[in-house]
């Protein structure tokens, strides 16, 4: 199929923070590791007497329609992976992870299930990954290790996934990509363009999917920025030409389907940086922000560098994205400016600014850390200026408020959420996501990329822009869509759960072990220890009760009494009646204990039968 489309040339506007081009040589010999892409500038525009049919009613070439099998990504926010399917070939666009919820005890990631994946692994031609976020990039290295596929990127999202893969132990053993707006790929029977889009993160791509049986678009995350910080505005000609060439189907980001107008450009925080600074006076400033943005880091590395101020960053991923960042041009860094996390109190506290990581109050992360007094770099004191350069994501409320309580209890002033304009989203509302749907003009629509009320509002937002309800769906994790020019309907299932990461190890963690983790958490232990005689069944020594997480033993003397008893007359019952399986054995125990705890306490815990034989 005929790309249509001339490689885009370069846009010429930069903006003063980011390196002009004399610095790409240096840049592009970091890139010379990964496999080269044919570029296509040497594509010329097809031209046709026909007009294109705007909904996509192109004459039918195949039979066959395009299948989109939904790994991850719905009805959730992250674990983003979409397997696509045409005749014999298929290929996976993202693959990422999510992070547990407060029920998840214990679990450090959650990452998709790649049954499916593997399954087939050997039609499929590669994997496209949309930008360098962890909810579409943090899987990778798990499916990696399963299924060889080589994975396609732009530049910088490239490096962040060679970082991954350098933890992991698979450098060298993946072929890596790069790819960059305006570039088309083939993976079997597809063909896929690379169409720039304005993110919080740069070289950000939605894709534009070609086969036989049509063209689909895959926005990715985005939104319209007219006013970037790279310098370059989303490449909305290029979904126009789309639209009027055909488009059979839209999969758009719904993430901020809720919120009315237009996302904010991320320009408009470097102002709100600005006034903060010069407000903060003569006093430390401490900025929290995401780790991956690195627009909202070039900001406030301009703006300390404009008043004089040195910076240190805090937090191991931000240090990752900083490093990678620079090294491959997408910041720029000022010699000098940089000071080592150990170097902060040696510096007066108005030349200073840290970066940290804990936007979101993550018991882990630094901020959290210095907001309880546990960093070992950094202690809070009421001479500090901080600021929360972030919105809770949902569900993430209270603990960004517990972080905050702590960090004025200890005298700092705090600025979040929006009492000032210290954060913008990365993701299109409503006004934003009506001129998507308004330019490309698909036949059929599937809002992607978020809970259900968010894949509901934005269904209803296309449904107002004039596509039918019929040819709406509204899909699930491990639901098949398939799409023709004919029609849109969902065919099926796949295996599509979660899988938890929890240390070392994969999928080892499932429902029955966090089951008993959230009993532990909730109730405690019991553990129930007795010694009895191999031939009579009668006990030798205990039984004793040990208590975790449910009473104390010393001011529950009693109840523990009555339970050694009771466990006492199970065992002697047992002997009389010569039951020497030691499963009905535990079991009556388990019941019985449980019974009398249940009875006089209110409260469940885990017992735990200990026996041991002489």
């Amino acid at each position: 199929m005929s790309e249509g489309k001339k490689e885009k040339s370069n846009n010429p506007k930069q903006p003063k923070n980011v390196k002009q081009k004399s610095s790409r040589t240096k840049t592009e010999t970091n890139a010379k590791k990964y496999s080269p892409i044919s570029r296509n500038s040497s594509a010329k525009k097809k031209t046709s007497s026909k007009k294109s049919n705007s909904r996509g009613a192109k004459k039918e070439t195949t039979k066959f329609p395009i299948r989109i099998s939904f790994l991850g990504g719905l009805n959730e926010v992250g674990k983003n992976i979409t397997l696509y399917e045409f005749e014999d070939d298929m290929f996976l666009v993202d693959c990422g992870l999510a992070f547990p919820e407060q029920d998840m005890l214990g679990v450090d990631l959650v990452i998709p299930d790649f049954t499916y994946v593997e399954r087939n692994a050997d039609k499929i031609k590669g994997i496209v990954i949309t930008h360098g976020h962890e909810d579409h990039i943090g899987a990778l290295a798990y499916l990696l290790k399963k299924v060889s596929i080589p994975v396609y990127g732009t530049k910088l999202t490239m490096g962040l996934v060679e970082g991954k893969l350098q933890e992991h132990g698979l450098l060298g053993q993946v072929k890596l990509n790069v790819v960059k707006a305006g570039d088309h790929i083939k993976l079997g029977k597809f063909d896929v363009e690379f169409i720039h889009v304005n993110h919080s993160i740069p070289d950000a791509v939605a894709l534009a999917i070609k086969c036989a049986a049509g063209t689909i678009v895959q926005t990715g995350d985005f939104k319209i920025d007219s006013t970037p910080i790279d310098g370059e505005m989303i490449d909305l000609a290029r979904f126009a030409q789309l639209g009027k060439e055909g488009v059979m189907c839209l999969l758009s980001d719904s993430t901020n389907a809720e919120r009315p107008g237009f996302t904010e450009s991320e320009s408009k925080v470097g102002e709100t940086f600005d006034v903060l600074f010069r407000k903060a006076g003569n006093r430390r400033l401490i900025v929290a922000t995401f780790a991956s943005n690195i627009h909202r880091v070039q900001q406030i590395i301009d703006t300390a560098q404009a008043l004089g101020r040195k910076v240190a960053l805090s937090g191991r991923s931000l240090e990752n994205v900083v490093e990678i960042g620079a090294k491959l041009g997408y910041l720029n860094v000022p010699k000098g400016i940089l000071v080592n996390i150990d170097m902060v109190n040696r510096y007066p506290a108005d030349k200073m600014v840290i970066i940290t990581t804990g936007s979101q109050g993550e018991p882990m992360s630094a901020l959290t850390r210095m907001a309880f007094s546990d960093h070992r770099k950094v202690e809070i004191n009421p001479n500090d200026f901080i600021i929360i350069s972030a919105t809770p994501i949902p569900g993430n409320e209270k603990m960004v408020g517990k972080v905050v309580n702590e960090l004025l209890k200890l005298g700092a002033e705090v600025v979040y959420e929006r009492m000032y304009d210290v954060h913008v989203s990365g993701h299109a509302c409503r006004e934003e996501l009506k001129i998507m749907l308004g330019i490309v003009k698909p036949k059929y629509f599937i809002p992607v990329h978020g809970e259900q009320k968010h894949l509901v509002k934005h269904a209803q937002i296309a449904e107002s822009v004039g596509i039918p309800h019929k040819n709406i769906v509204i899909a699930d994790n491990g639901r098949v869509v398939e799409v023709s020019q004919k029609e849109i309907k969902m065919t099926g299932t796949v295996p599509a759960g979660r899988v938890f990461v929890d240390g070392y190890g994969v999928g080892d963690v499932g429902s029955i072990v966090l089951r008993d983790r959230k009993h532990l958490a909730q109730d405690g232990l019991l553990v129930v220890v007795a010694t009895i005689d191999a031939a009579s069944g009668y006990v030798m020594a205990g039984p004793d009760i040990v208590s975790r997480g449910f009473v104390y033993v010393r001011e529950s003397e009693e109840l523990m009494d009555d339970a050694r008893i009771l466990v006492q007359e199970i065992f002697d019952e047992c002997a009389l009646n010569k039951v020497k399986d030691w499963s009905t054995i535990k079991n009556k125990i388990k019941d019985e204990v449980s019974r009398l705890m249940y009875d006089r306490t209110k409260r469940s815990p885990m017992i735990l039968p200990v026996i041991m034989e002489i």
